[in-house]
């Protein structure tokens, strides 16, 4: 006779009590003890499940912890900070997992609050299962069958992911409020991110620890050659600040010297991490050709909440003025990718980041010696359309070059649009500088000849300004960087 899974007693670690801080840093070493505990337990009991000759008589769950903020008082914060605040009297809450990986993280955003609002932060248990999928992550030794695999349905003893509730409403700005009726303080769920940590080991095949605090997104794997010149460079000198480069399969150097072990297959989106102690070192990630890539990408890099992510890619020229290696400082985009307008309406706008502006001109001008006036001779600030048709050329012109003309549009690609757009919807500082590498309108093509001498000698320069432009923002203060105009009427307190 079949057991009904649904009349199994539920085993549980003890619960304990929930606790009140005023110390953040206590209180995040308090989320770590309590999430090692559910884990722990998780994986004994899959372990035992998994070495069984038949099921076992009892369903096993642990909870992820989380921290929880009320409030009574209708006292102002600092209206100049983007973050780090409650919008009114309440009760205000967030699963956690990883406490560990996003340990700076949280002590930050837990100071904050605990100093604007005078009140002690609440650590204990939520009603949240943790997925055993999860719980396991981070143990090479243990794998979570597929389903069929084992003597008995996995999810008849163990909770699973849920995708149902791992979704972006908080993000998507929908009202959304837990079950116990208290509000959100994080942009994400603890099964949000991860689920994203997972999908990031995945598609990069590099760990979440490995991730800067600024993102650099190309679509060329030229570009990683660069970067990996660069980085060799940088470790040679002591002063630089980095300290180890990492390549996929989790490959890590920390010398010019060291050498990387090549996959014998890249992952989809291959990744690279230029290291520095505190995170503000600069990752790279070759997202390949198209917006869905660009859009898969952030999507999950968001969840480590970066400081800032740029695109810097090739684009086609849209101007008889420009030239082949021009650059393109995004100020508007022209957004007829698609892959988002089910999460962000295309009559949102937006907006140019002004401090990201600025770090990306600097850049160039550094970067090409030339300042001012002379500046416009090789860079112009526009419009670039991001289209979800990479060989748009080909079809009847009149519809498509007249939207083009009628945006003003300078340069067009296919990323940009998702990876800006994404960066408004996530609250992640964007910004985008492209290389015109063809004029598709005046018969200037991407020929393998020409394209040759292009790479040759734009892709170094091109990448170093982005890496100049990430070094600028790095020594920015974060209050500055992290702009309200990216926060809506209830944002959470968490950036």
């Amino acid at each position: 006779m079949s057991v009904n899974p649904l009349t199994l007693p539920v085993v549980t670690p003890t619960i304990p009590k929930t606790a009140s801080f005023t110390d953040p840093a206590a209180a995040v070493a308090r989320l770590e003890e309590l999430y090692n505990q559910a884990c722990d337990f998780l994986t004994e009991k899959f372990s035992q499940a998994a070495r069984a000759a038949s099921a076992p008589e009892s369903r096993f769950r642990a909870y992820y912890p989380e921290i929880r903020l009320r409030t009574t008082s209708h006292a102002q914060t600092d209206s100049r900070l983007s973050f780090g605040h409650v919008a009114g009297p309440g009760t205000y809450s967030a699963t956690v997992t990883r406490p560990d990986l996003f340990r700076h993280y949280l002590i930050q955003q837990l100071r904050l609050l605990i100093q604007n609002h005078n009140v002690p932060i609440h650590v204990g248990l939520s009603t949240t299962p943790i997925p055993v999928h999860f719980a396991v992550a981070g143990r090479s030794d243990i794998t979570v069958p597929q389903e069929g695999a084992m003597a008995f349905p996995l999810r008849d003893v163990f909770d699973v992911p849920d995708l149902a509730t791992t979704n972006d409403d908080i993000v998507n700005g929908l009202g959304y409020t837990h079950e116990d009726g208290s509000e959100p303080l994080s942009p994400f769920t603890a099964q949000r991110i991860d689920y994203s940590l997972a999908r990031l080991s995945h598609y990069t095949a590099t760990t979440p620890e490995h991730f800067q605090n600024h993102v650099l997104f190309t679509n060329y794997q030229f570009y990683v050659e660069e970067f990996e010149g660069f980085a060799r460079k940088a470790l040679a000198d002591p002063a630089s600040g980095y300290t180890a480069f990492v390549a996929p399969g989790n490959a890590e150097i920390t010398t010019a010297d060291g050498e990387i072990p090549q996959l014998p297959k890249l992952p989809q989106m291959p990744t690279y991490h230029l290291k520095r102690p505190d995170g503000s070192g600069i990752t790279l990630v070759n997202i390949g050709v198209g917006p869905s890539n660009a859009k898969t990408a952030t999507d999950h890099i968001a969840v480590l909440r970066p400081h800032a992510w740029l695109m810097v890619g090739h684009c086609a020229g849209l101007r008889n003025s420009q030239r082949l290696g021009d650059f393109v400082l995004a100020h508007a985009y022209l957004r007829e990718d698609k892959v988002l307008d089910d999460d962000l309406p295309t009559w949102v706008p937006i907006p140019p980041l002004a401090e990201i502006q600025i770090a990306l001109e600097a850049a160039v001008a550094d970067v090409t010696e030339l300042e001012g006036f002379e500046l416009k001779r090789i860079m112009r600030t526009g419009t670039v359309a991001s289209f979800d048709n990479r060989n748009w050329e080909l079809r009847e012109h009149s519809g498509p070059v007249l939207r083009l003309s009628q945006s003003r549009a300078v340069a067009l690609d296919m990323e940009s649009a998702t990876i800006a757009a994404n960066g408004f919807r996530f609250r992640v500082p964007y910004g985008t500088l492209l290389c015109v590498s063809d004029k598709p309108l005046h018969g200037e093509l991407k020929l393998p000849g020409m394209a040759s001498e292009f790479y040759t000698t734009q892709v170094s320069r091109h990448l170093l300004i982005g890496i100049r432009a990430m070094e600028r923002l790095r020594d920015m203060p974060l209050e500055r960087i992290h702009s309200r105009k990216l926060r809506s009427f209830d944002e959470t307190a968490f950036l």
